[in-house]
């Protein structure tokens, strides 16, 4: 044990990052504890994956502990340990400690000095020439393929082994007359020399192949200059319908512009019957949905006429009073207070008015519809008054005392008035 050594071991310790401090006195005595907790250490920081044992109290833990880091240094880092000065734990396993510790050191240096320099620096001074080895990674292929095909034909053969033992145990034992095996020999040198004669034959020949060879390569050099003169004289030439083509093409983008044009119209044009075809439903619906409620509200007051049994005398009592305020004043009292019959006609043309509806288009215009709704009602109250009269003047003709033309009757000229 030298002071350097202990001297540069302690500061490389401090300088990797130990946990705690190493005094240059720990190691005058026999230190096992501090040695194991060391080694312990530095492996980890060589390889975090590593088992490493821990226990270290008893002595055969201890012979453990030394050969597992022995092994583990040789067979990671090539680096052969003293497992005795280990053992010891003095100022002989420094020395021992100290080169696992070099190594780290190093590499932490290395690390340092690489992160201060630039990457443009690095590129710079770092040059891999790839061309050197492109020759050894086509042998490292060849040998790779190499060996997994010789692995399979073993594995192939490993497994026929089971049954090749018994026949080459039943060969062995077997006693061998030396005819058979002059006669094998005899075969066997025979098979030989005509293999020699096939290769020697294919040596002679290889001249006259390596002619042929020649031959056919310059043949096909002659082919190619002449191919390549070729197409330089049709890339020169410009071909005959050459005019005529770039005419179709220009009329073809013109006609493409058109039929652009035209697609969006059309585009546009279906669109907008779409949104009308749309609104003229909604509106088809909304005039639908009116005339059901209009032909409901009207059925109710159907109902409410039928069901009511005083609206059929509130009708009539309306009608005599309209009468007598239509009666000439010069008409004489007792025929002015001649009670008046209600008269089913009339019931019947109101019920039937109520009944009728009126049909025509949407538009404004009137050439195939009806003129107006007010001419309907004028039409249908003309026909119930015609109607009305005619009746009438056949009841008053029926009485006794009016026997003349119901136009001598005061009465029945303002009868048309009555209703």
């Amino acid at each position: 044990m030298s002071y350097r050594d202990l001297r540069n071991f302690t500061e490389m310790m401090r300088a990797l990052g130990y946990t705690r401090l190493i005094s240059m006195e720990n190691f005058r005595n026999s230190n096992f504890p501090l040695v194991a907790e060391i080694l312990k250490w530095l492996v980890k920081r060589y390889d975090p994956n590593s088992d490493t044992p821990t226990d270290v109290d008893t002595e055969q833990d201890r012979v453990i502990f030394i050969k597992y880091i022995a092994q583990f240094m040789v067979t990671k880092a090539h680096i052969k340990l003293n497992p005795k000065r280990l053992y010891m734990a003095d100022g002989y396993a420094v020395k021992e400690l100290l080169k696992i510790s070099t190594i780290l050191y190093d590499a932490m240096r290395t690390n340092e000095s690489g992160e201060g320099d630039g990457p443009e620096e690095d590129t710079s001074n770092f040059d891999i020439d790839l061309s050197s080895k492109l020759s050894d990674l086509k042998r490292t292929r060849q040998l790779a393929s190499e060996i997994t095909t010789k692995g399979a034909s073993l594995y192939d053969l490993l497994a026929r082994e089971v049954d090749l033992r018994d026949v080459r145990s039943t060969v062995i034992s077997k006693q061998l007359e030396i005819t058979e095996l002059e006669r094998g020999l005899r075969n066997s040198i025979r098979e030989v020399e005509e293999e020699i004669q096939k290769t020697n034959n294919m040596i002679e020949n290889v001249a006259s192949d390596e002619a042929n060879l020649e031959a056919k390569i310059e043949k096909r050099k002659i082919d190619l200059e002449r191919n390549q003169k070729r197409l330089q004289t049709l890339k020169a030439v410009r071909p005959a319908f050459m005019d005529e083509y770039e005419r179709l093409e220009q009329d073809l983008e013109k006609a493409y512009e058109q039929y652009l044009v035209k697609f969006r119209c059309l585009a546009f044009l279906e669109q907008h019957l779409e949104d009308l075809e749309k609104i003229e439903e909604e509106q088809i619906e909304e005039r639908e949905i009116q005339m059901k409620k209009m032909v409901e509200k009207l059925r109710q007051e159907e109902l409410l006429r039928v069901d009511d049994p005083g609206s059929l005398e509130n009708i009539t009592n309306v009608g005599e009073e309209e009468d007598e305020e239509d009666v000439d004043p010069g008409i004489s009292p007792e025929v002015r207070e001649k009670p008046k019959r209600p008269q089913p006609a009339a019931s019947g043309v109101r019920r039937e008015a109520a009944n009728r509806r009126v049909f025509g288009s949407m538009t404004g215009d009137g050439k195939d519809s009806l003129d107006t709704d007010s001419d309907l009602d004028l039409e249908g109250e003309d026909d119930d008054a015609s109607d009305a009269s005619s009746d009438e003047e056949m009841e008053l003709n029926k009485t006794p005392g009016n026997k003349s033309k119901g136009a001598q009757n005061p009465l029945l000229q303002d009868s048309d008035n009555d209703f």
